[in-house]
C-alpha cells in the first residue's frame, strides 16, 4: 500500500487523462482545481476519531485516498507537491466510557473532558487515552506503508494554528448560527453553540449556549457548571468546534483540497462547505463512499461489533486483498464478513498475474496498479487461494510442510524459498481452513446415481499417467459426466455435439469428496492433490466414511 515512485512517461499520463478508473475520476478534478486556484501544494485530509482503536474503515479511507493522490501525482506528472494529513479529533470530550478499556470505574470521573485530558486506561509511556489511541493509528498506519503527517486537535487549538479563522467565526457567529438552526430539532436550537468552551473549573468540554460572544475581543461568555458567568477566548484551546462547524473551520483554515467520508456524512456535506466559505475557505473536493454491511446486510457498527475487524482480515489474508476490497465499487454498499475473504485474495493474485501481459490503458484500470501506486510487487501465484483451502482440506494438513509436499509435486521447483509470497499464502490457507472452513464441512453420502457415477470417475482416474495436467483430468471428469443422464445440460454443447455437464455435477464432487459446495476447478485440484489420492478419497465417500462424520 505504499505510495510509489513510478516513473511517468507521457504515454502514462495521457492514458491516465483519459482513464475511467475512480481514482483517475476524482483526481481528474483536482487537477482542474489547482487550474483554478493556482496553488502550489495539494493537501489531502482524513479524519480520526481517537475515542476508538483504528479499525476497517480507517484503512479504507487512508488507502483510498493514497489511491488519488498517487492518481493525481501521475497525471500532473509528480510536478505538484501533495501532502496527506491524517488529523486526529482528539481535542473531542469523552461522551462515554468505552466498552473495552480495564477499569471502566476508573475513567468516570473523565466524562466529558477532552480526550487528550482523560488517563491512558492501557498503561505504558503514553500519559492520556487520546496519546494512545493516537500512537495506535500511527503504528497503524506505519505498518501498512502510508505515506502521510499527523496532526493532532489539540496541538492545532492549543498552539494558535487555528486562531485566525477561529475569530473569524467569532465575527461571523450569526452567519454561522443562521446555517446550523435549521438542521436542528426545536430544543436543541434553544441551547445551540457553535463554541464548545472548556470549563474553567471542571476541564469538560460544555454544550451549552453563549450568553455573549463578543467578536471585537476575540471571546465568548457563558454559565460555568459552577453556577458564574465566566468568559474566555476563542483562541488558544479555550473552546473547541461542535464538530460539523469544525469540519469547515479546519477545511477553511488547513486550505484543505480533497477528503473523502462516508455516506453518513452525506447530508451533512453542504453544511460542511457552508461553514468553510463563510470562514473564507474554498470547500475541499469530496468523494462520498458507501459504508461496509455485515453478513445479514446491516450496516456495521462499531459498538455492535458485527463487523469484521482489521485484525481479523489480517489473520487470513495480507494487507493486499484488502487493499482489493477497498478499491472495487467503493461508491457500492459491500457487504464486510469473513466469507469475502478468500474471494479479495483469490482476484488480487488474478489481476497482478494479469498485469504483466497489459497494455497501458489496461494497467490503469487494474486495481492492482492503484493499490501498489502503480508498482505491483508480485505477478501472480503458483497455487490458488481456493485449491489451496480445498487441500487443506481434503489432506487434512495441519502445516505448512504437508501442503508444500503437494505443491513440490504439482509445480516442481516452487519451494518456499523460491515462492515466499505462496508460503505466506500456505500460512493463510490453514489458519483460515481451520477457524472458518472445518467448522462448517458437511460431508452427504452419494445416493445410487452418484455411487456409480464416482466409481466410473475412480476407473478413469487410474487410466490416466500420473503426470497427467489439470487440463486432461478436467476433460477426463467431463467424459464421465457426459453419458449420464443426471448431469446433461442441454443449454450447453459438448464436443461430439451431444449436450454439455451441469454444474450439478461438479457440486455433487465437492459435496461427497469435500463437505463443501463448491470449489474451484475440479480438474486442477485433483492435479495438485493427486490422482492416487483423489482416488483414495472417492473410497473414503463410498465407504461412508467421510458422511459418517470421520476427518478425512
Amino acid at each position: 500500500m505504499q505510495f510509489a515512485q513510478l516513473p511517468i512517461d507521457q504515454e502514462i499520463r495521457d492514458e491516465a487523462g483519459r482513464s475511467g478508473a475512480w481514482p483517475f475520476e476524482e483526481a481528474r478534478k483536482l487537477v482542474a482545481r489547482m487550474e483554478r486556484s493556482g496553488k502550489s501544494e495539494v493537501l489531502f485530509e482524513t479524519g480520526y476519531g481517537p475515542s476508538g482503536l483504528p479499525h476497517i474503515g480507517t484503512f479504507g479511507e487512508v488507502a483510498r485516498t493514497t489511491m488519488v493522490r498517487n492518481a493525481f501525482r501521475i497525471l500532473t506528472g509528480d510536478t505538484i507537491p501533495t501532502r496527506l494529513l491524517c488529523f486526529s479529533d482528539d481535542m473531542d470530550g469523552m461522551r462515554k466510557i468505552p466498552e473495552n478499556v480495564p477499569d471502566r470505574e476508573a475513567l468516570v470521573p473523565y466524562l466529558h473532558m477532552p480526550l487528550t485530558v482523560v488517563p491512558n486506561p492501557f498503561g505504558g509511556a503514553s500519559q492520556s487515552f487520546a496519546e494512545h489511541n493516537n500512537a495506535m493509528l500511527c503504528r497503524f498506519l506505519d505498518t501498512f506503508g502510508f505515506e502521510y503527517e499527523f496532526a493532532s486537535a489539540t496541538e492545532y487549538y492549543r498552539s494558535g494554528r487555528f486562531d485566525a479563522v477561529l475569530l473569524r467565526a467569532a465575527e461571523r457567529y450569526e452567519d454561522i448560527m443562521a446555517v446550523m438552526l435549521p438542521t436542528l430539532g426545536a430544543e436543541r436550537q434553544a441551547t445551540y453553540s457553535p463554541f464548545l468552551p472548556i470549563s474553567p473549573s471542571t476541564g469538560r468540554v460544555l454544550y451549552i449556549p453563549m450568553k455573549e460572544v463578543d467578536a471585537k475581543n476575540g471571546t465568548v461568555t457563558f454559565t460555568d457548571e459552577d453556577g458564574r458567568d465566566a468568559t474566555v477566548p476563542v483562541t488558544g484551546g479555550s473552546v473547541k468546534l461542535q464538530w460539523k462547524p469544525d469540519f469547515g473551520m479546519r477545511w477553511a483554515a488547513l486550505d484543505v483540497d480533497f477528503e473523502m467520508f462516508g455516506k453518513d456524512h452525506q447530508t451533512n456535506a453542504v453544511v460542511y462547505d457552508r461553514i468553510c466559505e463563510i470562514l473564507g475557505g474554498t470547500p475541499p473536493e469530496h468523494f462520498v463512499y458507501e459504508l461496509f454491511l455485515d453478513a445479514e446486510g446491516a450496516k456495521i457498527s462499531k459498538s455492535k461489533g458485527n463487523g469484521l475487524s482489521i485484525e481479523e482480515w489480517l489473520t487470513y489474508a495480507a494487507p493486499e486483498s484488502l487493499g482489493l476490497y477497498m478499491f472495487g465499487k467503493p461508491r457500492a454498499a459491500k457487504r464486510l464478513h469473513f466469507d469475502v475473504i478468500p474471494k479479495a485474495v483469490e482476484d488480487y493474485y488474478q489481476f497482478a498475474a494479469s498485469f504483466e501481459r497489459q497494455d497501458t490503458r489496461s494497467r490503469l484500470q487494474n486495481p492492482v496498479f492503484h493499490i501498489h501506486g502503480g508498482a505491483p510487487p508480485v505477478s501472480g501465484i503458483a497455487v490458488p487461494f481456493a485449491l489451496l483451502l480445498n487441500l487443506v482440506s481434503a489432506s487434512n494438513a495441519s502445516n505448512k510442510e504437508t501442503l508444500w509436499g503437494f505443491i513440490s509435486r504439482y509445480a516442481p521447483g516452487v519451494t518456499p524459498e523460491t515462492d515466499p509470497e505462496l508460503d505466506r499464502l500456505v500460512g493463510y490457507a490453514l489458519r483460515y481452513f481451520e477457524d472458518f472452513v472445518r467448522p462448517s464441512k458437511r460431508f452427504r453420502a452419494p445416493d445410487e446415481t452418484e455411487r456409480q457415477a464416482l466409481e466410473a470417475l475412480a476407473r478413469k482416474l487410474a487410466e490416466l499417467p500420473a503426470d497427467a495436467d489439470a487440463a486432461l483430468i478436467q476433460d477426463a471428469i467431463l467424459d464421465v459426466a457426459r453419458p449420464i443422464e443426471r448431469y446433461q445440460d442441454t443449454k450447453k454443447t459438448g464436443p461430439n455435439g451431444g449436450p454439455g455437464v451441469s454444474g450439478e455435477w461438479f457440486q455433487m464432487l465437492y459435496q461427497t469428496l469435500i463437505g463443501q459446495e463448491r470449489g474451484p476447478r475440479f480438474g486442477s485440484f485433483v492435479a495438485l492433490y493427486g490422482i492416487e489420492e483423489t482416488r483414495a478419497l472417492i473410497d473414503e465417500a463410498l465407504s461412508g466414511r467421510l458422511a459418517g462424520g470421520q476427518a478425512v
